[in-house]
């Protein structure tokens, strides 16, 4: 009778060190190809420049699991105070959704995962944000063994991964009519759609972030997006990322000059817009600039074949009038026994902000009722004759 060899076993590591943070690009780039819920968000490029940019010395946690020499299973985490100790996800922050990697090929690898996570937690909660419904996060939480808890995170938005006239065929005719009259204006002002190569990326990010400002000038941008370390980060993890396939920075023109400029963000299911920038010229010449976006990332996503189009995070009114679909993603608190004391302080706090927030929202319309009719009283009545 042959003896079959036997399998390479399957062992789990905690990794502390960017260097070796670093050097795992090829292998972890490989896991996240073979992990079927990942998102862009959780390629080596994105991971790893985050760091660079927001790591903490002495903070880096990465729970490892190997068949062999073979990375098969990665939960990319960092140890955080919030005041609690807590293991938080690389990304945090600046990033729309959040997995583990896991080769689900691989027997053992999940209860290895599980069981990595479960040591890592000896004095740590462990805090996932921004879980997006169907990640392979949602499958260890159905399996921790201590105690648990599952809160709602943001609203994302999502539409099918269809060609812009089948999206039209989703409003209403008088909407479709609308949509379609902006669309023939692009076409009269001959606007042009143009991908940057790898090697112009840094060049164009900054040009995007450039226009990005001047387009919320005085108007509330997101602070961050306006930091060195925010355009450094998405120089480098952007240049990676579209080497490698898993992102696509388009610049449109119009006379020659570049005008508007995005990023797309991509894995195997979906694409998503993460970040654009527009002059004000647009503006003044009535183009209706996500609609001018939407037509470039539907024909990207019907040639490529991915499922979804995701407006990620945010149910902002310029994204609902295309009817998208609304998907919660979720927040998982894990912990060990003896630290469930520590999680029910974490999740009565979180729940008792997401209350507030909901009772805000909700007094937001009567605010600015209040604040305007308070601006009318305070304007002078005009002069006679």
């Amino acid at each position: 009778m042959t003896r079959q060899p036997a399998a390479d076993p399957v062992t789990v590591s905690l990794c502390r060190d960017p260097a070796e943070f670093a050097a795992l690009g090829p292998q972890w780039d490989a896991l996240h190809r073979r992990s079927p819920a990942a998102t862009p968000f959780q390629s080596h490029a994105w991971l790893h420049s985050w760091w660079l940019s927001y790591g903490r010395p002495g903070r880096l946690r990465l729970v490892l699991v190997r068949r062999g020499a073979r990375l098969v299973g990665a939960a990319p985490l960092m140890l955080a105070y919030r005041p609690l100790p807590a293991l938080v996800p690389l990304g945090g922050g600046i990033s729309d959704f959040f997995d583990v990697l896991l080769d689900t090929d691989c027997p053992g690898a999940r209860t290895a995962l599980l069981r990595g996570l479960h040591r890592a937690s000896g004095s740590a909660v462990i805090d996932l944000r921004e879980v997006r419904p169907g990640s392979l996060t949602e499958t260890l939480f159905r399996h921790w063994p201590g105690p648990r808890s599952r809160l709602c995170d943001s609203e994302c938005l999502e539409l099918p991964g269809v060609g812009l006239e089948q999206l039209l065929n989703r409003l209403s005719g008088r909407a479709a009519r609308r949509f379609r009259a902006k669309l023939r204006k692009l076409d009269a002002l001959g606007i042009e759609e143009r991908p940057v190569p790898a090697a112009e990326v840094p060049a164009a990010v900054g040009n995007l972030l450039r226009l990005h400002a001047l387009q919320w000038h005085g108007r509330g941008v997101t602070p961050e997006h306006l930091r060195p370390r925010f355009a450094e980060h998405l120089t480098r993890a952007v240049g990676g990322m579209v080497g490698a396939g898993d992102a696509v920075v388009t610049e449109y023109r119009m006379d020659g000059e570049v005008v508007a400029s995005d990023v797309t963000l991509m894995s195997d299911e979906l694409a998503g817009g993460y970040l654009y920038g527009a002059h004000p010229r647009l503006r003044e010449n009535k183009v209706d600039i996500t609609t001018m976006l939407l037509r470039h990332d539907t024909r990207h996503v019907t040639a490529s074949g991915r499922r979804v189009l995701s407006l990620l995070r945010g149910t902002e009114p310029y994204k609902l009038h295309w009817r998208p679909e609304t998907v919660t993603n979720q927040r998982f608190l894990l912990a060990r026994r003896r630290l469930a004391p520590a999680l029910r302080m974490l999740t009565a706090g979180a729940s008792g902000r997401a209350v507030a927030a909901s009772a805000a929202r909700a007094r937001m319309p009567a605010v600015r009722a209040w604040r305007a009719r308070l601006r009318g009283a305070r304007t002078p009545a005009p002069e006679p004759g």
